[in-house]
């Protein structure tokens, strides 16, 4: 049940981080218009290059450090300091790179600027620390708070078209204020004897520099096409592209927030050498994200032709058919998410995940040019789709050795023939009606009701299996 509990707060905080922006979306998209989304969408994916640095792949090699020393007090101290003081010289590097930047780059300098404050952010960015112990609970609380104040000052200071820079501190201070929060609690962590002496920072850049290789690939193909579209299209279509994939990674946060649950858990049961346990439990997270990624990714498909007006408001039209194109990518972001951080991150083949991650980049930074000149914003997110799932089968090929893939997709036809079959209505009464709200809450109806009952008929025992869990949960 920890597995659970620890998967519905970090199912909270993984949507808390997208619901920002996206609980005041139909408000902003309105005010600030295409030109001004797209002036912040195409300013804050310059900014996450530096944020990318900044990070330095510290959030899944803490993460997973932290889960294998934390049956000890003073190495997890130890562990946790070492990590934190290459944090702090990493941001500082980064920063200055931003400066010398912005002196050599001045357009949308103001908004720039203002942007930089994520990249001060990450300094106090400890949330890898409550992931390795497998504490989800705090984090969710202590920034629901933030997020709500946040929520409430971009309703009553965002007013008008040209307010876009006032969104934008909005944004980045509630992100530095949020990480913040998680400070006080160290009191309580850490052990308060120890050596400055025998801090060794420096024995963490190696690896953390070998799992930053593959979020530099996987920024690539995250920020690389909202700068490519403003370049190339104007900054519209990068506003475009970012409320698509805004839509998509919110529903798809549901289905990988599992990972970040499972990674210390695997990696605690790997340092113990419970390696059959391992196994187990890959190949029933995967079943359970396949569940759950199939019906999201059908049914954001299904309702985006009705969502997308109703949301953002008149000139958004773009948006509806790229949700529909990249959609499928709560699929395989959920598999590959499954089998690179839940089995290759946690058993150490970050070799392989590495190079899975690489793979994928360099195939987005391939199609990108000639698709997005070719379709423009539907070519970008042709690009996306194309690089997921070459990351997706490469990893599948590097456990199949080691894994049994015949159980790992043992249900997913069930699933997809579900999913299929409920896309089909869901998508016809999408057609037949009035773009409402009314509309949404029928497609969604409509589709919850038909999946549910194809799964109860074809997936018996795992609803036996949620059931008796809940009913423990209870008892």
């Amino acid at each position: 049940m920890k597995i659970l509990k620890n998967y519905l707060y970090n199912a909270g905080y993984q949507l808390l981080v997208l619901l920002l922006p996206l609980i005041t979306t139909p408000y902003v998209s309105r005010i600030l218009g295409p030109n001004g989304v797209g002036d912040n969408a195409y300013t804050n994916s310059i900014i996450q290059y530096f944020v990318l640095f900044a990070n330095l792949g510290i959030s899944l090699y803490g993460n997973r450090e932290i889960a294998y020393v934390r049956e000890n007090s003073k190495k997890l101290t130890y562990t946790f300091l070492e990590i934190q003081i290459v944090k702090i010289l990493t941001t500082v590097i980064a920063y200055t790179v931003f400066i010398t930047f912005i002196c050599w780059y001045t357009k949308y300098k103001h908004y720039l600027l203002l942007q930089s404050l994520n990249i001060v952010a990450v300094l106090f960015d400890i949330s890898w620390l409550y992931m390795g112990l497998e504490d989800f609970k705090k984090t969710v609380i202590r920034n629901t708070l933030i997020k709500i104040i946040s929520i409430i000052l971009i309703f009553i200071f965002v007013r008008s078209s040209d307010d876009v820079g006032i969104y934008i501190f909005i944004l980045a201070i509630s992100t530095l204020l949020g990480n913040l929060t998680l400070w006080p609690f160290l009191n309580d962590i850490l052990d308060r004897n120890i050596d400055i002496k025998e801090l060794h920072p420096l024995r963490h850049l190696k690896p953390t520099i070998t799992l930053f290789i593959p979020q530099i690939a996987t920024q690539v193909y995250l920020v690389l096409n909202k700068t490519m579209l403003g370049v190339i299209e104007g900054t519209k279509y990068s506003g475009f592209y970012n409320y698509s994939d805004s839509l998509v990674k919110m529903v798809l946060a549901l289905a990988t927030a599992l990972g970040t649950v499972m990674l210390p858990h695997i990696a605690n049961a790997f340092a113990n050498k419970e390696y059959d346990k391992v196994n187990k439990l890959l190949y029933k997270s995967f079943d359970y994200v396949t569940a759950i990624s199939i019906p999201m990714a059908f049914g954001l498909a299904g309702i985006a032709k009705t969502l997308v007006p109703v949301f953002y408001g008149s000139g958004y039209y773009p948006v509806s058919k790229a949700i529909m194109i990249e959609s499928i990518v709560i699929v395989l972001i959920s598999w590959s998410g499954t089998v690179g951080t839940q089995y290759l991150l946690p058993t150490n083949r970050v070799k392989q995940y590495t190079t899975s991650i690489i793979l994928g980049a360099m195939v987005n930074i391939i199609l990108n040019f000639p698709l997005i000149t070719k379709w423009g914003l539907y070519g970008a997110m042709m690009s996306t789709v194309f690089s997921e799932l070459i990351v997706t089968l490469y990893q599948l090929l590097c456990i199949k050795n080691i894994v049994k893939l015949n159980i790992l997709f043992t249900h997913s036809t069930k699933y997809i023939m579900s999913g299929i079959i409920m896309f089909i209505p869901v998508y016809i009464i999408s057609l037949s009606m009035n773009n409402s709200i009314k509309a949404i809450i029928l497609e969604l109806v409509v589709g919850v009701v038909v999946y549910s009952t194809l799964i109860i008929m074809l997936r018996k025992e795992l609803i036996n299996e949620v059931t008796k869990k809940l009913k423990n949960k209870r008892g």
